[in-house]
């Protein structure tokens, strides 16, 4: 059900991307920046372990980069990767003493296709829809569930997103990016049992790009041409 939703929202976006690149393609734009994780995570409960039994996911904060471009003055696609995140999992609920019983790494990279509401302005903000998928893996199993594999399958989910770019002079921008990413997994565990984890975090995104090696400063003659 999941991986027809993905698809389905990749195919959308092929689309409106295809649509939009039968016009001239503008230029290219990179960010680097620090990210922070923040999940707004539940879990279903643990078929093997006591009535309100739950996980909690526990957020990380890294660096990040972002490459994307124009496909018309206000159209882009970016694609968002970043080093690993690594995450604590906590006992939740009524195991909540147990602390951490597992750390894991992930990889959440992202598809958008971006609205800029006023491109070469000196505040530019966008919004933007696309298709996440992310991936755990170095899994270590810790306390309570140490000695057992736990295995969490990957995921795939719709990403919304909002931000804007601030022109600070000398050919640099600023920027705050702020995302909403649907990010479910199936845990799996000989002492827990099967069940599922929604994470589904907010993604805030403090960054900058050197507009010098990617988009060019606004042209003032033609703005006013346009205008």
């Amino acid at each position: 059900m999941r991986n027809r939703r993905g698809l389905s929202v990749l195919s959308a976006l092929g689309l409106l991307a295809a649509a939009a690149t039968a016009q001239a393609a503008g230029p290219w734009f990179y960010r680097l920046g620090i990210t922070h994780i923040a999940p707004n995570d539940d879990s279903g409960q643990p078929p093997k372990l006591a009535a309100g039994s739950k996980v909690a996911v526990e957020g990380d904060t890294g660096l990040s980069i972002a490459v994307g471009r124009f496909l018309t003055d206000k159209v882009a696609v970016e694609v968002l990767g970043a080093l690993p995140f690594e995450h604590d999992i906590k006992g939740a609920g009524s195991i909540a003493s147990l602390g951490t019983v597992a750390t894991v790494k992930q990889l959440p990279p992202t598809v958008t296709l971006q609205y800029h509401f006023a491109p070469g302005a000196a505040f530019s903000p966008y919004a933007g829809i696309g298709l996440n998928y992310t991936f755990f893996f170095d899994i270590e199993e810790k306390g309570a569930l140490a000695g057992n594999s736990l295995d969490l399958d990957s995921s795939w989910g719709v990403a919304l997103q909002l931000g804007a770019d601030l022109r600070l002079g000398g050919g640099w921008l600023a920027n705050v990016d702020l995302r909403w990413i649907d990010i479910d997994t199936t845990a799996s565990h000989p002492v827990t049992g099967t069940f599922d984890v929604q994470i589904d975090p907010w993604v805030v995104t403090v960054g900058g790009e050197a507009a010098l090696l990617s988009r060019p400063a606004p042209n003032p003659a033609a703005q006013e041409g346009r205008a």
